[in-house]
């Protein structure tokens, strides 16, 4: 499964109305309690954006390397091919984000098995082969490694 900047975002903030669900789902991935995450590395450069407008460069880098060296996630990283068909995805589906089509292409390789995204952005559920879990609505069991998914797409 790979999670969203969304979450990411929400879960970097002080304040975000993803906070609490961001929260407990990085503190489920760091406890093992939710396996099989991966993110793509292209999050890294989007959160520069997002952040450079009122973080000083050494938060940045300070919030991005505990990100990425976070226990039990994986980043992949986009090849060319990811990059292409991230453009053509943003035509056939009108994403506007260039971000957000590199996260569904990403999704949408073998390197993501169940091709499944975690994201609170709906357009990802309109992409032809990915399921699309709404973070909210993913329940993390406390005593086990397995999570329920409440809702599969929205």
């Amino acid at each position: 499964m790979l999670i969203e900047s969304d979450l990411i975002i929400a879960y970097m903030k002080k304040e975000d109305r993803l906070k609490d669900t961001a929260t407990a789902i990085f503190k489920a991935i760091e406890e093992g309690r939710l396996t099989n995450v991966q993110a793509s590395s292209e999050v890294l450069h989007e959160l520069y954006y997002v952040f450079s407008e009122y973080a000083p460069l050494k938060v940045i880098l300070a919030n991005e390397a505990r990100l990425a060296s976070m226990q039990n996630m994986s980043f992949i990283d986009p090849t060319r091919e990811t990059y292409l068909s991230a453009l053509n995805l943003m035509e056939t589906y009108g994403i506007k984000s260039v971000f957000d089509a590199i996260y569904a292409a990403t999704t949408l390789t073998d390197r993501v098995p169940d091709h499944t995204i975690l994201s609170t952005d709906e357009i990802h559920g309109k992409v032809k082969g990915i399921e699309r879990i709404d973070p909210r609505t993913l329940r993390v069991r406390t005593t086990t490694r397995q999570v329920r998914r409440s809702q599969r797409r929205e």
